[in-house]
């Protein structure tokens, strides 16, 4: 097990926990959480609505932390719809990645951010 992956697993554990304390499990199903993340995400995008692509490389600490915590909630809510569906997201992702390898491969997409079906 890497570090990473202990540090994911510990992470989950707390999340487990500090929803367990306050009795949300209830409230927790697939549909609300993702409902929920897709309302962090939102605020995430909140954070960049009127910069120049140029701006929103360089953060005032101030918006950095801003930006960290609505990472960070979309982050959380991805991690409780993976626990409740059981899904590990680690598996998934090189799954996603290798099928991705697949659909855009280098010698096509390189440098291009056509879609894959462009290349049909």
């Amino acid at each position: 097990m890497t570090a990473s992956e202990d540090s994911l697993r510990a992470l989950r554990a707390r999340i487990n926990a500090f929803v367990a304390e306050r009795d949300w499990a209830q409230f927790h199903t697939p549909k609300n959480l993702a409902m929920a993340m897709i309302v962090e995400a939102a605020e995430l995008v909140e954070q960049f609505q009127w910069d120049t692509p140029a701006d929103s490389q360089v953060l005032t600490p101030e918006k950095r932390e801003a930006v960290s915590h609505e990472l960070a909630d979309t982050f959380v809510y991805l991690l409780r719809i993976a626990e409740v569906l059981d899904i590990d997201l680690i598996a998934a992702a090189h799954q996603k990645i290798d099928l991705n390898a697949k659909k855009y491969p280098v010698e096509k997409a390189k440098g291009s951010n056509a879609k894959y079906t462009a290349y049909e």
